[in-house]
């Protein structure tokens, strides 16, 4: 017989090998030794020693080119022929089966030779008989004596959580007995010399497609094999058939099939060398189990699609958008939701992305939704305002329903913020498609962050959902507002995240540990309004203001400290952006002006002012086209209007008005408008305490504040007697502990304290002795008269609305009170004033009070505060017989004035009849029933 050549594929026993031609793998015989016979392995049990063959000549002979002859053959009936022969390991080197006798692993057929009378056969035989001899002498392998352990094979593994729980993380040797696909391979496990396991194993990181099956299918149908598998069997099986190799056990798929890595001896793991060949992708389930050691598969993948070998010959990289994987500065400046934020870069410009690869708790599943608002809050802390690095990882088409949007890797302070929020347990990994490129370059490492954060019952994972903690509006009406000031009042510096932005000056902001959602409107400030819509105007520099408020607030950690309320139920009070008061910000933008009564009252005038005068020398924003010479000529004629005994001259001589026994010049003339602010309201009778609104006059008081709190700041001299009734002191006010100017108006030696009357302000209260002192301490500053009404007078005004008559019951007395409170807190009005209109009490400026928006035009009048307090049922228009005495005591007021205001007169009732309105305003109060009319008509009887 010719001698042959062929490649050693694996070995089905100690005397049979299976052969593979050299230049067509595919192509395989079977070759068996001549005239011996070894043990056999069997599911159903394996005979002694049948391993002990089998890896002897396993180990001889797999993976290499050999010399063979057949010597002779067999042909069973209905089965293939039997080639037998012998097998030259090399042609100098030893042969088979005469070493494998030699080493007691076979031993001759009984009846060997019988029928095989070649040469070549005899031959042969003659040389394995003594070989055979001397090895059962020699008590060698099969006939070892006594006989050694026989080794145990499991073929079914019954339990494979039990076998992973036992042998995972460590190295087991292990044989490949057969090759399936190239992922999928049947494991000889040698869990000790004397036990081994066999199992399907699925090589970790890895799926290959399906190679051919044979008897798949229960109509003995060969399942067809996906494209490049049986490529990768091939590729597998050349490599590993029958070597022994290292296994680590990883994991477990839901089918009870164990994952492994496979580590070749010399060649390392296999997966890599499949994957870099293209012959299989990575399997993204098996990352949690690799961890760090997914991460040379991911490499391996990406250099095939690079090269285009294998599955991805056809490979085309998605066209990717500007800035694709490189890093660019960006701020965050909202956060959507706990996967998608806004980002601004270094222009200014805004858009909009979403983490790579996660996903926030689905707002459709009752198991995640309620965690949806601590997912946003824990990322909206760690990254608002923060500035980060944004590299965009690929992009999403739209869909129905959905916008296109790009993914993006945004990383903070090196740290991934998608891996944060998965740590967490505040957001799932997204299991893309095998061929979505796009998705986050430590797509592994969030994998088993989830799993760890799932282990751990942490975030959304914990199972129990979050107790849901409703926010009160407080500022649903100014009656809910008012209920919540006084607490808000006496806290400082509240915590608190601004929730939207509604203008320049106007946020709304929540309050988690109050449970209070509420309208933060900015003091001391007016910010321009910006428009709500395209289609409507804005004032400029409006949008300015908003955007900039938007900036610098939206979603901030702030502080806010809470001054008062207005009439639609808004906070007025200070926002504090870290640790800046954010109305100076806006001036020193010159994005606002500043409200000179409101921020003498929240203690901020002097910073305040001194930002506006920062913006307007620097020309910015509403100060551009600013000229100081301008604005001093109007800042002179406003305040001769106010304050004519400090400006120009007047057509007429002013009367003087008391106020706690101090003077202040009062416009007397008929029609003479003002602006001013109401500091107070007498609850007892309804009358007004005034100041009057100027540059110089506003700006005079908050100097005089300013530099009497200074002096105050530190100890000074108590009184040196007890207070008199008429003394000028300075009273520390009980709502902030601040010092201001005050006549004592009544004493108490008993109780050691005194009624005083702030004079600025004109409201009043007891405070004890010991928080009085004198306006100027003995030690004082060399100026003597510094702080008294020489310096400047008392700015409180005493003044009441005119032509009104405030209700008579107490109970409606109080409601008209707080009507008018609510209808005049913190807002600057104009005031015209009416000689002979007063309430016959004495010496107090008539008012008709103004919006300033409603100042000019017809139908002024209606618009006032008067009308509308009389329409709304809270006021009375005086009768007949009052009037007369109302104008005389308000002609005394103004004595001197009868011609000017008789020329005036004519011109007055052509443009409108006040009483009229007044008095149609009262007809509708009774025909609606509304306030002091709800139970009828009060004047029939009179």
């Amino acid at each position: 017989m010719p001698v042959q050549q062929a490649r050693v594929k694996s070995v089905s026993s100690g005397d049979t090998l299976i052969l593979s031609s050299i230049n067509n793998p595919a192509q395989e015989r079977m070759l068996s030794f001549a005239f011996v016979t070894a043990p056999r392995l069997k599911k159903e049990g394996d005979e002694p020693f049948a391993f002990q063959s089998r890896d002897f000549l396993r180990r001889l002979t797999v993976g290499k080119v050999i010399q063979f002859q057949v010597i002779y053959t067999i042909s069973p009936p209905n089965s293939k022929t039997i080639e037998l022969g012998r097998v030259l390991l090399s042609p100098t080197g030893p042969s088979l089966p005469e070493l494998a006798v030699e080493k007691g692993w076979v031993k001759l057929r009984e009846g060997a030779g019988r029928n095989e009378d070649s040469e070549e056969a005899s031959s042969l035989l003659e040389k394995l008989k003594p070989l055979e001899a001397r090895a059962r002498a020699d008590g060698a392998g099969l006939w070892s004596s006594p006989p050694a352990e026989v080794v145990q094979t499991e073929y079914d593994l019954a339990d494979g959580h039990a076998f992973l729980e036992q042998w995972k993380g460590q190295e087991v040797d292990g044989i490949v007995e057969k090759v399936l696909s190239g992922d999928r391979l049947v494991m000889r496990l040698m869990t000790s010399p004397t036990k081994h396991v066999q199992a399907v194993l699925l090589v970790a990181g890895i799926r290959a497609p399906m190679a051919k099956r044979t008897g798949g299918a229960s109509d003995g149908k060969e399942p067809a094999a996906e494209e490049g598998g049986e490529e990768a069997r091939a590729y597998v099986a050349e490599r590993l058939m029958q070597r022994t190799v290292k296994v680590q056990m990883v994991g477990i798929t839901p089918q009870n099939q164990l994952v492994a890595v496979v580590r070749h001896p010399t060649n390392g793991n296999i997966a890599e060398h499949v994957l870099k060949d293209g012959l299989a992708r990575c399997a993204d389930f098996h990352s949690t189990m690799l961890g760090p050691d997914m991460a040379p598969l991911r490499e391996a993948e990406k250099q095939a699609k690079q090269t285009r070998v294998g599955l991805f010959k056809n490979h085309a990289a998605a066209q990717q958008p500007n800035g694709h994987g490189s890093g660019a500065e960006a701020v965050v400046s909202r956060v959507q939701s706990a996967d998608t934020v806004y980002v601004r870069n270094k222009a200014g410009v805004e858009k909009r992305v979403s983490l790579s690869s996660i996903r926030q708790p689905k707002p459709s599943d009752p198991a995640q939704a309620p965690f949806c608002a601590d997912a946003k809050e824990f990322l909206r802390k760690k990254a608002i305002g923060k500035h980060v690095t944004v590299a965009i990882d690929g992009t999403r088409p739209p869909q129905e329903g959905f916008e296109g949007r790009e993914m993006a890797t945004i990383t903070l302070a090196s740290k991934n913020v998608g891996l944060m929020l998965v740590e967490a347990g505040w957001a799932s990994v997204t299991r893309h498609r095998r061929d979505d490129d796009d998705r986050s370059p430590i797509y592994d490492e969030l994998l088993a962050a989830e799993e760890a954060a799932q282990k751990a019952h942490k975030g959304m994972w914990a199972g129990k959902p979050p107790i849901a903690k409703p926010l009160t509006d407080a500022s649903e009406s100014a009656k809910t507002a008012k209920v919540h000031l006084s607490v808000l009042q006496r806290q400082k510096k509240v915590p608190a995240v601004v929730d939207f932005v509604k203008s320049g000056s106007r946020f709304t902001v929540v309050m988690a540990r109050d449970g209070l959602r509420l309208t933060l409107v900015l003091s001391g400030i007016r910010a321009p309004r910006s428009a709500r819509n395209a289609s409507e105007p804005g004032e400029p520099f409006g949008r300015e203001a908003h955007d900039f408020a938007a900036r610098r607030c939206t979603q901030r950690d702030v502080a806010i400290d809470v001054e008062s309320v207005d009439k639609v139920g808004g906070f007025i009070g200070t926002l504090y952006v870290g640790r800046e008061n954010f109305a100076r910000a806006l001036l020193d933008e010159g994005l606002a002006r500043v409200h000179a009564y409101s921020a003498e009252q929240s203690g901020h005038a002097l910073e305040l002012m001194a930002a506006e005068k920062r913006a307007q020398q620097a020309k910015k924003g509403l100060w551009h086209d600013w000229d100081p010479d301008a604005d001093e000529e109007a800042g002179g004629q406003a305040d001769g209007k106010a304050e004519p005994a400090n400006g120009a001259a007047s057509d007429a001589s002013p009367a003087t008005m008391t106020n706690g026994g101090a003077t202040h010049p009062v416009p007397a003339a008929a029609h003479d408008y003002r602006d001013i602010l109401v500091t107070h309201i007498d609850p007892a009778t309804g009358r007004l305490k005034i100041q009057l609104v100027g540059p110089h006059t506003t700006a005079a008081l908050i100097q005089l504040m300013t530099a009497f709190k200074a002096f105050h700041l530190s100890p000074r001299s108590v009184l040196p007697s007890a207070p008199r009734i008429g003394d000028l002191v300075a009273a520390r006010f009980s709502a902030d502990g601040e010092w201001y100017r005050a006549r004592v108006r009544h004493n108490d030696r008993d109780q050691r304290e005194a009624e005083v009357v702030y004079i600025d302000y004109g409201n009043s209260e007891k405070r004890a002795w010991a928080d009085l002192r004198p306006l100027v301490a003995g030690d004082g500053p060399p100026e003597p008269d510094l702080f008294s009404t020489g310096a400047l007078p008392a700015q409180a005004l005493d003044a009441a609305l005119a032509w009104v008559q405030m209700p008579a019951q107490p109970e409606y007395l109080a409601d008209a009170v707080d009507w008018l409170a609510a209808a005049t807190a913190d807002r600057e009005l104009v005031a015209g004033f009416e000689p002979g209109s007063g309430d016959g009490r004495g010496s107090v400026i008539s008012l008709i009070l103004r919006d300033p928006e409603a100042a000019n035009g017809s139908g002024s009048v209606r618009r006032s505060v008067n009308a509308e307090m009389v329409a709304q049922g809270w006021a009375l228009v005086p009768p007949v017989k009052k009037r007369a005495a109302w104008s005389m005591a308000g002609a005394g007021a103004g004595a001197g004035m009868e011609k000017k205001a008789k020329e005036e007169e004519d011109k007055e009732e052509k443009e409108e009849d006040v009483l009229a309105v007044l008095m149609a305003c009262q007809d509708e109060a009774k025909k609606e029933r509304r306030g002091v009319w709800e139970y009828g008509d009060l004047t029939e009887d009179e």
